[in-house]
């Protein structure tokens, strides 16, 4: 399954909004995204991440709370490989699948399993169950079979049920596709209530024009504000010069990349903690000893922040407490953090020897 999991490597996309994160493939005939409901739920547009394009914003186009399905625009510039839905196959139970997916937060990862069910029932609903591993971040997630087709999109985990995931199987993945293309691809929701799908074009001032039921749009939804410390900490990436929308990885999270360093800044509200962690590089296989007495020596000079190795990273970190920030102390500090990691990563890689983050294998 190796050439498969190569194959994914481009189709997989990793989303990430102020609420969550998780995961999407693209699927090339309809030009979409497709990903789980609950992942981008109350969110016009998304932040999506890959190997064959750039992170970017797109647009929620289409959303499904009953199949907990979301469809997103394609991304621009974007190469990705063309993979097939298998709607016309049939699972059985003791079939192997691979879980595909970002999970928790993580580049990439591929977990192999066994269908143990083909027929777990959630309401009027027959989900795929199997062991591939599942993890907060796969939502969304493709499910492949052994001849590299998605049957399944990896939707939910059973609490403390040792490895026991279920996946949306793949012909209500197509038929939502089919509604959606013959209605023209316009932005809309499938009604909850009497399963109708409904668009801009249709909704009766924000109720289903088949049923009556309320019916929220992805347009709809309300911008996401932040508050508190959030949001100082928001002024300043803005003040620095960065889109604030596009550093957004999850709730209380931010990455930013600067020159080749990524920088993590992270909020954690029950310490009241804010951490920036600039990821440089990796350490070099050898003449290890001269590094790590650069790094020791530089963390005499280092004002307010701190070298440290975590595995084979090499990071640059400032540590600040939310009683003490504000918008003034917080620029000049981040702006430090950021300045330094763009100045270090250099030195590290051509005098030291350390490697490249793209570098590693």
């Amino acid at each position: 399954m190796n050439d498969i999991i190569d194959l994914y490597r481009n189709v997989v996309i990793q989303i990430a909004t102020p609420y969550s994160t998780g995961t999407g493939f693209y699927l090339q005939e309809p030009n979409l995204i497709v990903t789980n409901e609950h992942v981008v739920r109350d969110n016009a547009q998304v932040v999506v991440d890959g190997d064959a394009f750039q992170k970017q914003l797109v647009k929620v186009l289409y959303i499904d709370s009953k199949y907990d399905l979301a469809f997103l625009e394609a991304p621009v510039n974007a190469h990705i490989p063309s993979i097939k839905l298998g709607a016309s196959k049939s699972l059985r139970e003791g079939d192997q699948v691979l879980a595909i997916g970002h999970p928790l937060g993580l580049k990439y990862s591929a977990t192999k399993g066994i269908v143990s069910s083909t027929r777990h029932q959630q309401g009027d609903i027959l989900y795929i169950q199997h062991d591939a591993a599942l993890s907060p971040g796969n939502s969304g997630g493709p499910l492949v079979d052994e001849a590299g087709d998605v049957v399944g999109v990896n939707t939910f985990i059973m609490k403390d049920g040792n490895s026991i995931g279920f996946s949306l199987p793949v012909k209500y993945l197509d038929t939502s596709i089919q509604e959606f293309r013959e209605a023209g691809g316009k932005i809309g929701a499938r009604c909850a209530s009497c399963s109708n799908l409904v668009f801009e074009d249709t909704v009766d001032q924000g109720y289903c024009p088949h049923c009556g039921a309320k019916v929220q749009l992805p347009t709809q939804v309300e911008t996401y504000e932040p508050i508190g410390i959030a949001k100082t900490l928001e002024e300043i990436i803005e003040k620095i010069g960065y889109n604030v929308a596009l550093a957004r990885v999850g709730p209380n999270k931010w990455e930013i990349l600067k020159g080749s360093a990524k920088i993590n800044i992270s909020y954690y509200e029950k310490t009241g903690l804010i951490t920036g962690d600039a990821y440089l590089c990796v350490l070099p296989k050898e003449n290890i000893k001269p590094l790590y007495e650069y790094l020791l020596r530089q963390n005499y000079y280092t004002e307010n922040l701190t070298f440290s190795i975590r595995e084979q990273d090499i990071i640059l970190s400032l540590l600040i407490f939310d009683r003490y920030l504000n918008v003034e102390t917080g620029f000049r500090l981040f702006s430090h953090l950021f300045d330094k990691a763009d100045f270090y990563d250099n030195i590290l890689v051509e005098e030291y020897g350390a490697l490249w983050k793209r570098e590693e294998v």
